[in-house]
């Protein structure tokens, strides 16, 4: 009998999923409804499509959380961090990539390989007992998929709201206001570009965005938001000065059109593609009607005659509540033939998204083969993230890997044998060092 699992959905999670089971000498049958069925936040049907932003946040494996899962990934051989690294663009400290160019380089990898077969094609309705299967449709699964797991886990599915931000041609922006810099001068300079504004203009735009007109939704499916995504609006409904203290803080940063002058507020647009013909608006994601979207933004200096090459938008996503309705290896308790993957398990970001993808593909495979199962070891990152998927402790949310996650650290033996206090801003790094230590047995152990 051929061995084979099936791998629900192309993203960024299914994508990571069928590259490590194939790799593992498994062959994968990969079903994804694009282009057959485009859901409304996607552009195109290649795989692992970027929907929000381009970035995968801080590349910085000594003192962040998912700087750290980066490297361990890139350890681990992740397809979508040798991707991310192929295609990255200036960003300063965070690990941006060129959108088009990320998703083109997964998806002929996949293409590529031998043991990896793509089917075009939605699916409806969850696979018959004894087909092993990766559900990985993403937060946004199609209307009949998310009906049959909502079934499968006894109406316990949960919904947030997330939202995309603009992306605006670079050469459409007035640099006579606008100007190169990073903050705090970290990273090239060109890594983004800053527009001003001055109290007066901060204000005026505060009060047009709260009163621009908005998506709205039915009562029925009215739900949270994920606070590292919030409608930059929602921000401002908190309080007036709220986005000098989020997305358009003007610490870091000196104007060099006025030097003796500090800016009330700036917002920033980051390169969003290889050829920096695009600029990503930082921390603006909006659920404005396009129209309303045009006219807002456009109050913003340097911003006057802008062009879109993409307005924001708002999606739902999906997820289970994994750590009832799942078991240890990610499979679902009731029909553990079918496993879970990315962020409909309650994750939440690129990185973490594709690292549940890994860790499922490695389960599966492991379950397939008859193989023993050796879980990440809790200190590490992957480790952190499983616990965060196995916590029963409170209401489960989707979450970002961080290091409140992880085992905690107070001290260490020094040469002498003596106990050594870690004091705080030690802290994150020896989590680091203690996590880059531990993972790599973890790796040899599990090795394709």
């Amino acid at each position: 009998m051929v061995q084979e699992i099936h791998v629900v959905g192309a993203g960024l999670a299914g994508s990571e999923a069928a590259w490590q089971i194939a790799a593992r000498g498994v062959k994968v049958v990969l079903h994804e409804m694009r282009p057959l069925k485009m859901p409304p936040a996607h552009k195109t049907a290649k795989a692992a499509e970027l929907v929000c932003s381009n970035s995968l946040r801080s590349d910085d494996h000594t003192n962040s959380a998912v700087g750290l899962l980066h490297q361990e990934m890139r350890l681990a051989g992740s397809l979508v961090l040798e991707a991310a690294d192929a295609c990255k663009v200036p960003a300063g400290g965070a690990l941006a990539v060129d959108r088009e160019g990320f998703s083109e380089f997964i998806d002929r990898k996949l293409h590529a390989h031998p043991l990896i077969e793509f089917v075009a094609e939605e699916v409806t309705a969850l696979p018959p007992t004894g087909l092993p299967v990766i559900i990985a449709a993403g937060p946004l699964a199609s209307d009949s998929l998310t009906a049959a797991v909502r079934e499968a886990v006894g109406n316990q599915s949960l919904n947030f709201f997330d939202a995309i931000a603009p992306v605006v041609y670079k050469d459409s922006i007035d640099f006579t206001k606008a100007w190169y810099q990073s903050r705090y001068d970290k990273g090239d300079k060109f890594d983004y570009i800053n527009c001003p504004l001055t109290e007066a203009e901060y204000y005026a735009f505060v009060d047009v965005l709260l009163s621009a007109e908005k998506t709205e939704f039915h009562d029925f499916e009215k739900g949270a938001y994920f606070d590292g995504c919030l409608p930059v609006e929602v921000m401002a409904e908190r309080g007036r000065d709220t986005l000098l203290f989020g997305p358009m803080k003007p610490v870091g940063l000196t104007n060099p059109h006025t030097p003796g002058q500090k800016p009330y507020a700036v917002v920033q647009l980051r390169q969003d593609n290889k050829e920096d013909t695009l600029r990503n608006m930082v921390g603006f994601q909006t659920k404005m009607k396009y129209g309303e979207q045009q006219r807002v933004f456009r109050m913003i200096p340097g911003l006057e005659n802008a062009r879109f090459a993409r307005l924001g938008g708002i999606h739902k996503n999906t997820f289970i509540n994994s750590p009832v309705v799942l078991d240890d290896f990610l499979r679902l308790r009731t029909l553990p033939h079918i496993s879970f993957a990315g962020q409909i398990t309650g994750c939440e970001g690129y990185v973490e998204s594709a690292a549940v993808g890994f860790l499922a593909g490695y389960f599966k495979t492991c379950e397939v083969l008859g193989k023993d199962i050796v879980l990440p070891p809790p200190t590490t990152a992957f480790g952190a993230l499983w616990s965060h998927l196995r916590d029963t402790t409170g209401n489960y949310q989707p979450m970002n890997i961080n290091f409140g996650l992880f085992p905690v650290i107070s001290g260490e033996k020094t040469a002498n044998g003596k106990f050594r206090k870690i004091k705080g801003s030690e802290r994150k790094e020896a989590y680091c060092c203690r996590a880059l230590a531990d993972i790599v047995p973890w790796l040899e152990r599990i090795k394709a």
